[in-house]
């Protein structure tokens, strides 16, 4: 991939992310912020050595004990409607100051070679979602672009039933490090990537032109 493509891909995923950070920021405080001081994210990663067959088989117990009995999927083009809904369901508000995601939005996201999106699938309803990527020089680093789950399902495992997936996942491609990064306002999110084992290696501040798209 090409670095101006590689660089549309990355503004496109984090234009598509950012309503998840904003909460419930008025959209002039959003632009404010990442005019002045732009938007801060924490990098994470876990070196696939760090996952050791120990570390691994308490997480899989984990997926085993859950009551969900959640059911993992690669999304296909006809789940990308459910995909869009997933979103909007786990991140947005009334008041989140960016319009809801569309099913044509996820297309393009969904269009890069490189992209796979997980599906979570809890008592016959579509729940969870996981976008994956990979970068690097030989596709070396899986990333999580972002993972959601919706309201009824928060806070009972289901993310870390989505985390295991996303593992067994990037485990079959090879990769060398798993990779994502948190807005350093959401805790939420940070707490649930730590318990996960990843760690802190830098942060990035992005401006608006990181986050402006022109699909013209």
């Amino acid at each position: 991939m090409s670095d101006s493509r590689l660089q549309l891909k990355k503004r496109r995923l984090r234009n598509y992310f950012v309503t998840i950070e904003t909460g419930k920021k008025s959209q002039e405080e959003v632009e404010d912020i990442i005019s002045s001081e732009g938007m801060a994210y924490i990098q994470m990663r876990l070196p696939v050595v760090k996952i050791t067959p120990e570390f691994e088989a308490k997480m899989k117990e984990k997926v085993d004990r859950n009551i969900l009995h959640a059911k993992i999927r690669e999304a296909t083009e006809k789940d990308l409607e459910s995909v869009a809904y997933l979103h909007n369901r786990s991140w947005m508000t009334s008041s989140t100051p960016f319009s809801p995601i569309t099913t044509e939005t996820i297309r393009k996201v969904f269009e890069y070679p490189e992209t796979t999106i997980l599906i979570a699938k809890v008592y016959g309803t579509d729940s969870g979602f996981a976008i994956l990527d990979l970068e690097g020089k030989n596709r070396e680093f899986g990333v999580i672009a972002g993972l959601g789950v919706v309201p009824r399902f928060q806070r009972k495992g289901l993310g870390t039933v989505i985390g295991m997936a996303v593992w067994n996942h990037f485990k079959t491609l090879g990769v060398e490090e798993l990779r994502c990064e948190v807005y350093k306002d959401n805790l939420v999110s940070y707490n649930f990537i730590k318990s996960l084992g990843f760690e802190e290696f830098g942060v990035k501040t992005y401006r608006r032109e990181d986050f402006m798209v022109d699909d013209n």
